[in-house]
C-alpha cells in the first residue's frame, strides 16, 4: 500500500490529527498517549502552533502517521510523533527523524517529546537523540460499568450544561480567553450538553467540567475538571 506525505495547518490539521488518533486507538485500545479528544481540548485557545504546518503520511484510508506540534507558550513546545500501531508502511525511525527536524525548526528554545515508558521503539529513539527523561504524568482509566452513582448537589448550587446558557460567558473564559466557546464549537467531538458548570443560586461559577465522548472509538475523556478555590471541599467535585 502506498503512502504520501502532506503538510496542513490550522483547523484542517486538527481534523487530520483527530482521524489519526482515532485510527490509532481502533488499532490498539491501549497504545499511545493521547485520545483524539485531547487534541481537540488543546484547541480551546489560539496558539502560535496553530498556523505551523503539521506533517502527515496518508494512505487510501486516511492518515497513518503524523508529527503534531503544540505550543503551550511561545517558548514551551511539545512534539508528538504518532504512528498507527501495527502499520508497516512507514518506519518509526523515519517519522522520528522528521519529527525532531520539524520541532527544532519551530521551537528554537527546545521542546518536549512525550513517550510512554513501555514504548521501547520511541524510548530508544529518544535516547539516541540525546533526550533525557523529565516530568512524568499518568492517565487514569475507568470502565463505564464502574462509574460511581451520580451525586446530589449540596444546597445553594445549580448544575447546568452549555445548551442552557449559550448566551452567558463561558465559565472557562477567564483562564482560556474570550474565544474559548467559539474554539470548542469548532471541535467535532465537542458536545455542549456535556459542557457542565456548577453555579451558586446568585450565578457565581463554583466549578466546571467538560466530558468528551468519541463515538468512533467508544472512549470518553474528562478534561478539564475544576472547582474554584472558594468552593473547595464542599462536595462539588
Amino acid at each position: 500500500m502506498s503512502i504520501r506525505e502532506i503538510r496542513v495547518a490550522g483547523h484542517e490539521a486538527l481534523l487530520l490529527a483527530t482521524k489519526l488518533l482515532q485510527r490509532a486507538r481502533r488499532a490498539n485500545p491501549h497504545a499511545g498517549l493521547w485520545e483524539a479528544a485531547d487534541l481537540q481540548w488543546w484547541w480551546r485557545k489560539p496558539r502560535q502552533s496553530d498556523e505551523v504546518e503539521k506533517l502527515f503520511w496518508v494512505d487510501a484510508d486516511g492518515p497513518v502517521a503524523g508529527v503534531l506540534l503544540t505550543s503551550w507558550t511561545d517558548d514551551d513546545w511539545q512534539c508528538d510523533p504518532v504512528i498507527v500501531p501495527h502499520t508497516s508502511v512507514i518506519e518509526p525511525g523515519a517519522v522520528w527523524e522528521r519529527a525532531m527536524e520539524h520541532a527544532a525548526a519551530h521551537s528554537v528554545n527546545g521542546f518536549e517529546v512525550p513517550v510512554r515508558d513501555d514504548d521501547r521503539v520511541f524510548t530508544e529513539l529518544a535516547q539516541r537523540s540525546g533526550l533525557t527523561a523529565g516530568d512524568r504524568d499518568s492517565t487514569a482509566w475507568m470502565a463505564a460499568a464502574d462509574r460511581p452513582e451520580v451525586m446530589t448537589l449540596p444546597g445553594g448550587f445549580v448544575l447546568s450544561d452549555r445548551t442552557q446558557r449559550q448566551d452567558d460567558p463561558h465559565p472557562m473564559s477567564h483562564r482560556n480567553g474570550e474565544s474559548v466557546a467559539q474554539r470548542l464549537a469548532e471541535c467535532s467531538l465537542y458536545d455542549p450538553a456535556l459542557d457542565l458548570a456548577v453555579k451558586t443560586t446568585d450565578g457565581t461559577v463554583a466549578g466546571y467540567s467538560l466530558y468528551w465522548y468519541d463515538p468512533t472509538t467508544n472512549v470518553g475523556l474528562v478534561e478539564p475538571v475544576r472547582v474554584e478555590d472558594a468552593f473547595q471541599r464542599r462536595g462539588l467535585a
